[in-house]
């Protein structure tokens, strides 16, 4: 069985490198990665929102314990992106040779749930 993490506020976690979490209280960390196949935005409830990134299962892959000992996103087990809103590439901007290299900021927002098994 397997328990959602509880958080008091959304600014206890960080995320960072991709998919990896720091949580902002403890320290500790988590790496994750996506479980195929990802629910195609627009086509589940639990996705809604049509042309946005897909929505995700990921696996933790590994885990740190904060500087201090604290364990709040190490004992993570899954990780779930739902809801999406935003995300995806740019329509333009890839087709030409002299856009190599060039970079483009896109923003997205999503609910994101942790997992961990019960005690």
């Amino acid at each position: 069985m397997q328990t959602p993490h509880r958080f008091r506020s959304k600014r206890q976690l960080w995320t960072y490198s991709g998919l990896g979490w720091r949580s902002s209280l403890d320290g500790s960390v988590v790496w994750a990665k996506a479980l195929a196949p990802s629910i195609a935005s627009g086509s589940d409830a639990s996705c809604p929102n049509t042309g946005t990134i897909p929505c995700l299962l990921l696996q933790t892959i590994g885990a740190k314990t904060g500087p201090s000992g604290g364990e709040g996103m190490s004992q993570t087990t899954f990780i779930q992106r739902l809801n999406t809103n935003g995300g995806s590439a740019p329509p333009t901007g890839c087709s030409v040779p002299a856009d190599v290299g060039k970079q483009a900021l896109v923003p997205y927002t999503a609910d994101y749930y942790f997992f961990r098994k019960d005690k």
